[in-house]
């Protein structure tokens, strides 16, 4: 039964590998038929495929340039809020004086185009007034009649002088009439409102229009915005984390808006989000929150929750901007040289199975069958990131596959010379699979560690080019890994039980006396049966083998042992 017990755990193991295959080709097959949106090839980026160009021209209050740093922190801002993953392969430059140029692969989708156009400076700001856009003004005659045009002659000085943003003196007659008269539909004025004044703006669908009072917060104060479910109320939720200044702040308003809400004092419990002129969400403030960890909550799904999470985490930009233009662009590199790197990467396999043949022997299909395995679990799961997290294959991420297969031939070879050194000690092949296993594997955990590491640390430093090489030259790494224990060892166990392999045939790479195992332990040889003058030639070689192995250590006690057993002979012929 205990001779068994490796057969059953090594089918077990191949029985876990096969479900998670069929687990993740469904899971990209839902993407395909049910949700339309995945594929069965990866997405390609923009020097392989083309894609859509945006120029943004940079707008300031008093019409100057701006400075190189405000639009090195806008193109970088920008980027996260195209490319929150870091892997979408998007190009974005600065051009000129005040120009920044987006360059996205394939067509942009409007959602896209919504992200990257919605660029302003986000501000926080206290609800003073709110109404359906709809609502028509009624005269006194009790007809509806056009809303009353702001103009000069309407008081415009807040009576007496507001003391917080959400005061109800900024409600002068000329911010109602503006607020009566606001045509959501109309395009919107991308320059930046003024910090000190009130504001009226809409909501993203235009059904609602807000009088909002003074800036009270930016984005800058934001540390972080995620989505997640409430584990109360099962809805998706955005989770704010402000810093110190905005955890102060935002407390002292907190306190003031749920003073609002316990005196009914709706919609001046309210407080706004408000970017590029758009209210993208008004919250009701619920309680004082003094730890710096709002949440919002609302009819969000998950998709609504995680835009506007990232529209907070991205949204504090330095400067306002407009498009300028929008066109399509074509591959900077293109299918001949994916088609070149993909042949490179079909050399260099061929290369890598040729010596494993030549090398192993037999043994060398095992790392084929390995490579095999491991090319089809990459391969989906890339279709699948392109899905969930649109990830797109660059020319650079060919490059981190191609560089993958000499990674995950390093493991097996590690793993198959711990096997022969086990083989070389005389011990069984079925005991030196598994002790080899015991002892490569921590070898190649090590090994590998030092990979992932210096992948993320190229990810997190590295320009955006090289993003895509060094995410999947991590990703290959994890996955060399799980076939290495989920698949290889499992081979191994079962190959060893097999009369070829465990039998050590010459054409197996297992053969105990081609490799020199003709030793029981240290220092301590038996003799080679020599059957003819062939077989006694091979045994000197296997036996020169095992000598050249030998430490100095080694050497010398087996020299100190046969120039003891000369002096015995001596001794007993003098006798």
């Amino acid at each position: 039964m205990a001779s068994s017990s490796p057969t059953r755990h090594a089918w077990r193991v191949l029985l876990g590998l096969l479900l998670v295959t069929a687990a993740l080709f469904g899971i990209n097959a839902i993407g395909v038929y049910g949700f339309k949106e995945s594929s069965w090839a990866p997405e390609l980026a923009l020097d392989l495929q083309g894609g859509t160009q945006i120029v943004l021209s940079a707008q300031t209050e008093d019409g100057a340039d701006p400075t190189q740093e405000q639009l090195d922190q806008a193109a970088a801002i920008i980027r996260q809020r195209v490319d929150a993953s870091g892997t979408a392969e998007a190009d974005i430059t600065t051009e000129g004086g005040r120009n920044i140029v987006v360059q996205i692969p394939g067509v942009a989708d409007q959602e896209t185009r919504d992200r990257i156009q919605a660029s302003a400076q986000l501000e926080f700001r206290a609800v003073l007034a709110a109404t359906d856009a709809a609502t028509e003004f009624i005269g006194e005659d009790g007809n509806p009649t056009p809303f009353p045009t702001p103009d000069d002659s309407m008081n415009a000085i807040p009576t007496p002088e507001p003391t917080d943003g959400s005061d109800p003196a900024w409600m002068t007659e000329k911010q109602i009439a503006e607020l009566q008269s606001f045509d959501c539909a109309a395009p919107r004025d991308h320059t930046t409102p003024p910090a000190d004044e009130p504001l009226v703006a809409c909501d993203p669908t235009g059904s609602v229009k807000y009088l909002l009072g003074p800036k009270e917060l930016d984005g800058t104060v934001i540390d972080d915005a995620t989505s997640g479910r409430d584990q109360r109320s099962a809805k998706w939720t955005v989770n704010l984390n402000l810093n110190r200044e905005g955890t102060e702040v935002f407390g002292e308003i907190s306190q003031r808006l749920n003073a609002n809400r316990i005196a009914n004092l709706s919609p001046r419990d309210q407080f706004a989000f408000v970017l590029d002129g758009v209210v993208i969400s008004a919250p009701q403030m619920q309680a004082a929150i003094l730890d710096g960890n709002p949440s919002i909550s609302g009819d969000f799904t998950q998709e609504s929750a995680k835009t506007l999470a990232d529209q907070l985490r991205y949204g504090a930009l330095p400067l306002s901007f407009t498009v300028e233009s929008s066109d399509t662009i074509s591959a900077t590199l293109g299918s001949q040289q994916l088609q070149i790197g993909l042949i490179a990467g079909l050399i260099g396999l061929g290369l890598v199975a040729v010596y494993s043949l030549l090398s192993y022997r037999a043994l060398g299909w095992v790392i084929i069958a390995s490579i095999g395995v491991m090319g089809v679990l990459t391969y989906v799961i890339i279709c699948i990131l392109a899905w969930r997290m649109g990830f797109r294959l660059s020319l650079a991420g060919v490059a981190g596959l191609i560089v993958s297969i000499g990674f995950t031939a390093d493991s097996f070879i590690v793993y198959f010379e711990r096997i022969r050194d086990e083989l070389r000690d005389g011990k069984s092949i079925t005991g030196a699979v598994e002790d080899g296993w015991g002892r490569a594997k921590r070898t190649i955990y090590i090994s590998k560690s030092i990979n992932v590491l210096a992948a993320v640390v190229l990810y997190v430093l590295a320009d955006s080019t090289v993003k895509g090489f060094a995410f999947t030259l991590g990703l290959t790494t994890l996955i060399d890994v799980f076939i290495f224990v989920i698949f290889t060892h499992p081979v191994m166990q079962l190959l060893a039980r097999t009369r070829f392999f465990g039998g050590g045939h010459p054409l197996s790479g297992l053969d105990p006396e081609s490799l020199g195992a003709v030793y029981r332990g240290r220092a301590q040889y038996r003799e080679a049966r020599v059957a003819s003058s062939g077989r006694a030639a091979r045994n000197q070689g296997a036996r020169g083998e095992a000598e050249k192995r030998q430490t100095i250590a080694e050497r010398k006690r087996a020299e100190a042992l046969a120039a003891q057993g000369s002096s015995s002979a001596r001794k007993d012929s003098d006798d």
